[in-house]
């Protein structure tokens, strides 16, 4: 396990700004950073039909009540030119992501990106604080290949985030050489409007778009890599990803049978569970659960209506871990997806970035 320095505290708030603000991954970050003891949020930015208006008369909003402040914030368009914020969070679509946060990061901004176009990218860090903070040293990489002053950090997928932080313990303490994922998501990892009610309600979809099976199989394994002298070495595992969408509002489950490189029973796997607390529990990141992740003996959890919530909706719940007939192991993870999987992801890494000293106030 990879650890990291001392933490750096910001001596007041540090201004940001969230990229795609009234959608429904961008309402989520409102949300978190709505009373954020590190970040004010000071400029919510979209699409050029949504600027000049209000965020209260541009966004559809989705649930609870919206933030006051927030509300009488202009919206203004995703240029850097109209943004005065070091640090952005982005919650655009692949698409607009791949010129809007390159901008952005060439106009000197931290980018914290939930989009799929960097992740994958050789000097792009792909992050997950509890995992590999180390990978942060991609930074000075990127900024050197781009000529970059700013740079962009990436959060995985929804899904992949699960199954990452389910198979990182056992990676570390056995190796893991074979993983079998089926994952049941809900239906707000496809956003809103999302999926329409007569195709979900009563009925699984044994298919998601937008290279969502790819994504595991190939996210998981930069996430799980070391960092080399060239970049990352990806983690030497074979992954095998069936996703489906089911009727559950927020809660992604993911179903993992893994075959691990020195052989381990369950009692071994909950033992190494239960005393993971991550690289970066001593940094005291506002957003970072401790622990990380939580085991249930329940022999009918973890459930989306139950556990999803669990930390904030930051902590992954594991259970029914047992032995497997044909690999080593079986197990059952959950995580808020759009919490944990999504905006709350960027804003730990964000948070991060702050410890290690390289964003200031």
């Amino acid at each position: 396990m990879t650890t990291v320095a001392p933490a750096v505290r910001p001596q007041r708030r540090i201004p940001v700004a969230v990229l795609g603000a009234t959608g429904a991954v961008g309402q989520t970050f409102v949300r978190l950073l709505d009373g954020h003891p590190w970040f004010e949020l000071i400029v919510v930015a979209a699409s050029e039909r949504s600027a000049g208006k209000s965020y209260a008369e541009a966004a559809h909003w989705l649930g609870g009540a919206m933030p006051s402040r927030v509300a009488a914030l202009p919206v203004v368009p995703c240029d850097p030119a109209c943004v005065d914020a070091p640090l952005v969070f982005s919650a655009l679509d692949a698409a607009p992501a791949a010129d809007v946060e390159a901008a952005f990061a060439r106009a000197g901004r931290l980018v914290l990106s939930n989009a799929r176009t960097y992740r994958l990218e050789p000097d792009v860090p792909l992050l997950i604080p509890e995992v590999n903070p180390d990978h942060l040293a991609l930074i000075d990489r990127q900024r050197r290949r781009r000529g970059w002053a700013g740079a962009i950090i990436t959060n995985s997928n929804c899904s992949t985030m699960v199954a990452a932080l389910a198979l990182a313990p056992l990676h570390q303490a056995f190796g893991v050489a074979t993983v079998f994922v089926t994952t049941l998501q809900a239906v707000s990892g496809a956003g809103y409007p999302g999926v329409p009610s007569l195709d979900i309600l009563g009925n699984v979809i044994p298919y998601i778009g937008g290279g969502e099976e790819e994504k595991i199989e190939t996210e998981t394994l930069k996430l799980l890599g070391s960092l080399g002298e060239e970049g990352i070495v990806p983690a030497s595992m074979t992954i095998s990803a069936q996703v489906t969408r089911v009727p559950v509002e927020h809660g992604h489950t993911v179903c993992l049978a893994v075959g691990l490189t020195r052989s381990a029973d369950a009692d071994a796997a909950i033992a190494v569970y239960e005393g993971w607390r991550g690289a970066v529990e001593s940094l005291g990141l506002p957003s970072a659960p401790v622990p990380p992740i939580a085991v249930t003996r329940a022999i009918d959890r973890p459930q989306p209506r139950r556990d999803a919530d669990a930390g904030g909706g930051m902590r992954v719940t594991i259970g029914r871990v047992r032995r497997d007939p044909i690999l080593d192991l079986r197990l059952v993870a959950l995580g808020h997806n759009t919490i944990r999987g999504a905006a709350g992801a960027s804003v730990l890494n964000a948070e991060l970035l702050v410890a290690r000293g390289l964003i200031g106030a």
